[in-house]
């Protein structure tokens, strides 16, 4: 083989050998994300990575600028209901929050650690349990309306069935959902998350409280009626 035809070999091994190394690093940004602990991602190591991260939405943390919903997570609790450290991680994500998302919801996230250790993200997913409760004892809307007087601030059970869609935590509307039972409605207000089941038509029972300006405040995660749920 002449020199001439060596060079010539010795540049197209080269390019190919940048080239590889090329895709490689391409496929490498943009690969799979690591799935790590909050304590992981606050340290400080993973600035700049893609990460996956778990944890429980902290109450009140949820703020809204433009269409990016930022909000804090921690630890999920343990069988106890004690999480296992103190540790939170600020989430700044640019979308629609899911119905589903609410204070207390175990929320996954997928995105980039910025400089400052909080999360860019992505992809969001919740998990939030289903949970049933009997109607046995609640008031229908019609029932709470007519001793509106007497039960504004009281703990009060009520029943009836999803009116329209049930709405993101952060609605400019300011509640959750339309309850509807006996001709009445209800706008009911509640900052945690909602089984992914619910929507127009579910029976529900909702524990909580009038308020003076005829909203309901829930106390605790909407339930499905277990008796028109079996």
């Amino acid at each position: 083989m002449n020199k001439k035809a060596k060079r010539r070999l010795v540049v197209v091994g080269g390019i190919v050998v940048v080239a590889m190394l090329v895709i490689v690093a391409i496929a490498g940004s943009g690969g799979a994300a690591s799935s790590l602990s909050i304590s992981d991602i606050i340290s400080g190591e993973y600035r700049g990575k893609k990460v996956q991260v778990s944890g429980s939405v902290v109450a009140d943390s949820l703020s809204s600028e433009g269409s990016t919903a930022s909000f804090k997570i921690q630890p999920e609790e343990d069988a106890d209901g004690f999480s296992s450290s103190g540790d939170t991680l600020v989430v700044h994500y640019d979308g629609a929050l899911p119905a589903t998302f609410g204070t207390g919801v175990v929320a996954i996230c997928t995105g980039t650690v910025e400089s400052d250790c909080s999360l860019s993200c992505s992809e969001l997913v919740t998990k939030c349990p289903s949970k049933y409760e009997s109607a046995e004892g609640s008031l229908t809307v019609k029932g709470l309306l007519d001793q509106a007087d007497s039960l504004v601030g009281d703990e009060t059970k009520v029943c009836g069935y999803v009116r329209g869609d049930v709405l993101a935590v952060d609605a400019p509307e300011g509640y959750r959902f339309v309850l509807e039972s006996q001709g009445e409605t209800i706008n009911v207000i509640w900052d945690g998350g909602m089984d992914e089941s619910v929507g127009d038509g579910t029976a529900l029972v909702v524990s909580g409280s009038l308020n003076a300006d005829g909203t309901f405040t829930a106390g605790d995660q909407p339930a499905i009626d277990e008796a028109v749920s079996a």
